[in-house]
This record gives C-alpha cells, sequence and structure tokens, in this order.
C-alpha cells in the first residue's frame, strides 16, 4: 500500500475508531436520559443518575463534530487527488478553483465553530450557521472527484453520509430549543433516529465501496476493465 492508500483508508478509520463508539454512547445516555425523564413524569423514584442528561448532550456536541469532521476527510481525499492528478496533465485544475475549495473547507469549520459558540437565546444565528456549516458541506461534496454514485442515488454511501451530517449540524442548532419546548424535543429524537438509521446503513455501503475501491496501483487494470459486462482483458 502506497500514502495514497493509506490517505484513502482514514475516513473509514476514523469512522470506525471515533465516531461509530460515539453513536453507541450518544445512543445509551439518550435512552438513559428518556427512560429518567418518563421515571420523573409519573413521579417514580428512579436508579439512573441526574447527570446522564448532561453526559448526552456533551457527548452529542462531541459527536457533531466527529461527524461533520468524518464528511470533511471523506470528500477531502479525493478533491485534492483530483487536484494533483490533473495538475500532471494539460488540463490543470485552475488555481481559482483551488483557493475556492481550500476557501470553503475553512469556511465550513469555520461556521461549525460559530454555532458551538452561538448561545440559546441566539436563535437567528444559530439557524445561520447551521445552514452555513451544511452548505459547506455540499459545496465541497459536489466538487470533481467525489464519487457520489448518482445514478444508484438510493443506495450511496456519500447521499447517505451527507443527509447524516445535515441531520447532526440541525440537531446541535436546535438543541438549547428542546428544553422549553415538548415539540422541539420530538423532532430532535426524530432526526437523531432518522440519522441513526443512515449510519446503520452507512457501516453496509462503506464496506461494499471498500471493496470496489482498488489499490493505487492497481488502478490502471482495475479501470480497464469492462464493468457492464464484468469482464477485464486477458
Amino acid at each position: 500500500m502506497g500514502i495514497n492508500d493509506w490517505l484513502r483508508l482514514m475516513h473509514p478509520i476514523l469512522a470506525v475508531s471515533v465516531v461509530f463508539p460515539l453513536i453507541g454512547m450518544v445512543s445509551y445516555f439518550a435512552l438513559q436520559t428518556r427512560q429518567r425523564r418518563l421515571a420523573v413524569q409519573a413521579k417514580e423514584k428512579s436508579k439512573i443518575p441526574p447527570v446522564v442528561g448532561k453526559e448526552h448532550v456533551n457527548l452529542g456536541k462531541w459527536l457533531t463534530g466527529a461527524v461533520v469532521g468524518l464528511t470533511l476527510v471523506g470528500v477531502g481525499h479525493p478533491i485534492f487527488k483530483n487536484i494533483v492528478k490533473k495538475a500532471a496533465t494539460d488540463s490543470p485544475v485552475p488555481g481559482g478553483t483551488i483557493i475556492f475549495i481550500v476557501f470553503m473547507f475553512l469556511f465550513t469549520i469555520g461556521a461549525l465553530v460559530c454555532l458551538y459558540r452561538a448561545t440559546a437565546p441566539q436563535k437567528l444565528w444559530r439557524g445561520l450557521f447551521a445552514a452555513l456549516t451544511t452548505a459547506g458541506l455540499w459545496i465541497l461534496g459536489s466538487q470533481d472527484g467525489v464519487f457520489r454514485r448518482t445514478y444508484e442515488w438510493q443506495v450511496s454511501h456519500y447521499y447517505y453520509g451527507m443527509v447524516a451530517a445535515t441531520l447532526m449540524v440541525i440537531s446541535l442548532a436546535i438543541l438549547p430549543e428542546i428544553y422549553k419546548s415538548k415539540t422541539w424535543r420530538k423532532v430532535h429524537i426524530a432526526l437523531n433516529c432518522i440519522a441513526l438509521l443512515l449510519f446503520l446503513v452507512q457501516g453496509i455501503t462503506g464496506t461494499r465501496d471498500l471493496l470496489e475501491i482498488p489499490l493505487s496501483w492497481q488502478e490502471p487494470f482495475v479501470f480497464g476493465c469492462d464493468f457492464a459486462n464484468k469482464t477485464c482483458g486477458g
């Protein structure tokens, strides 16, 4: 394996070692928090400590940042690989486009940081920074080099991942509202249940894509195959 292959593996490595463990912990504390809330509402004594709610919130914030970071890593490698690849041809990527891409990475990270720093009363700012973070992710995802599997969008690792990241950003933005309104709490639960299902599907689609991606030195031979007839030259 070459350096390019190891860089390609950073996305699944981070997913398995960081994001999925966080998903498990957040889901566990979410269930514990809900069970305690229901017990309190029923005026029953609960053995679940009050701290579970705070732990759920803190881990949820970490999860959102991890998912956005994972998405940036996932789209970043193919984007810059495409730039390097085209640099060796007669049609390199324009300098303005490269500057724009670098700016969008910094812009998206900055918007997420601002979303974290926005306080509870700042509804407008939280909504704005959430929208800017989401827009940055989708703009970067639309760049050349990113494999989106648009011809099979219904089983696309890219689209499922982008939607899951978007839901995480929205959940972070509406977090202060769930303490004020049962409606927002239900929205929060619904969004995260959908995101959880998407993450489970990501484990399947991501494994499938890893099987389809050849090592860098194998690419000229594999991409020379006839994928429609599933044959390769002798």
